[in-house]
């Protein structure tokens, strides 16, 4: 059961509209915690689940648009941290579906694209995919290489995705393509379409119960309404991606709770030369230096949600938040890993596996690499890019 870990009263004056939010999906993630673990070990994805978060309208990301419930900025980063507390695949199904799909839609979307799409994906009856990432093109996701053709009244796709949540299992992938004119545009592309191939990528050691996809586009064929009007170059997939970096901040905080609390509880129970471990001193400044770290990421998160809310966030603030609390997550789980011992690797403790998913979530959105490159450029007005 979580401890409510926060030493400094970070989130101790919580609006109730937001509570409400973080305790549904508190009830989620704790409910839900046995059967993910199992799913987790199969690499089966288990999409019921994906649906109930929609049924508890905990999928919104706190995006805007009509017949959406209003979430606020905090409640959304509150929600990110739980639903990851439990289960970092979940964790992803939030940001897949609202953080990018449901996102740009309502972003760049037509007011007819809005109507048909908005309320299904927040319900999860429907489940959308962010296709951006190429085979050939991660970090410089700007030289992507699928192409979107005007041909009469239709644009013809071709080109790859790679890494695409929900691409080989949902209904409709935004993709991410270059037109006639070399400009980047999101087009909206029903995975029954003639053309549009998936597959689920298998092997992997993270994130494994959630499916992520490679696509191939082999002329398919969509209507001119299907572009995303409000998209108009690659600036706009990067105002999307912006969006959903802090969220990606507040699920590595999630997953951190869940390390440290696991950690402390296994501390205190754990008898080793006749005394518990959280009786030895090593052992008490682990936990000193996963907690100082911990709150440390519990700040960044608090204070850029109140930037949002106010309308002054910067991106590349959110960027910084990504950067500290992904490596901050990770070094957690590498102390609390070690301090369980033989037992850390067991999937019954949740460690191995919160540990195996932090280093999905530190890659994506902006390898930590990219994110240094973004803070450094806007510190010295240099860009090492290039």
């Amino acid at each position: 059961m979580p401890l409510d870990t926060d030493y400094y009263g970070v989130f101790a004056d919580v609006p109730a509209a937001d509570r409400a939010f973080w305790d549904r999906a508190r009830t989620f993630a704790t409910e839900t915690l046995d059967e993910l673990t199992e799913a987790w070990d199969k690499a089966e994805y288990p999409i019921h689940l994906a649906r109930r978060l929609g049924e508890l309208d905990l999928l919104t990301d706190g995006v805007e648009g009509p017949g959406l419930t209003e979430m606020s900025p905090l409640a959304a980063g509150l929600v990110n941290m739980e639903i990851s507390r439990g289960d970092g695949s979940m964790g992803t199904v939030v940001a897949v579906q609202g953080g990018l799909a449901l996102r740009s839609i309502a972003l760049f979307g037509s007011d007819a694209q809005k109507e048909q799409w908005l309320v299904p994906l927040a319900r999860a009856e429907k489940l959308g995919a962010f296709a951006l990432t190429e085979p050939d093109h991660g970090s410089d996701s700007v030289g992507l290489e699928t192409t979107a053709h005007r041909d009469g009244d239709e644009w013809v796709i071709n080109g790859e995705k790679k890494w695409i949540g929900n691409g080989s299992v949902g209904d409709v992938t935004v993709v991410w393509a270059r037109d006639d004119d070399g400009n980047v545009r999101g087009f909206l592309v029903e995975q029954d379409t003639p053309g549009y191939r998936a597959e689920a990528i298998t092997g992997k050691g993270s994130l494994r119960a959630i499916h992520q996809a490679r696509i191939w586009f082999d002329d398919v064929r969509v209507p001119l309404d299907a572009v995303l009007p409000g998209s108009r170059t690659f600036k706009d997939a990067s105002a999307v991606l912006f969006a959903t970096r802090l969220g990606v901040a507040w699920s590595a905080l999630g997953h951190a709770t869940a390390v440290f609390e696991a950690a402390l509880n296994y501390s205190t129970q754990r008898i080793q030369f006749g005394k518990p471990l959280a009786g030895f001193q090593l052992v008490q400044e682990r936990l000193t230096i996963m907690l100082s770290q911990l709150t440390s990421m519990q700040l960044h998160c608090l204070r850029l949600a109140e930037l949002d809310a106010a309308g002054t966030l910067r991106p590349i603030q959110a960027s910084l938040a990504k950067y500290h609390n992904t490596r901050a997550a990770r070094e957690i789980a590498a102390i609390a890993r070690d301090m369980l011992g033989g037992n850390g690797i067991l999937l019954e403790n949740h460690v191995i596996r919160h540990l195996a998913d932090i280093e999905s979530i530190h890659t994506y959105e902006g390898t930590e690499s990219v994110q240094s490159l973004l803070i450094g450029r806007d510190l010295t007005g240099i860009s090492a890019f290039r």
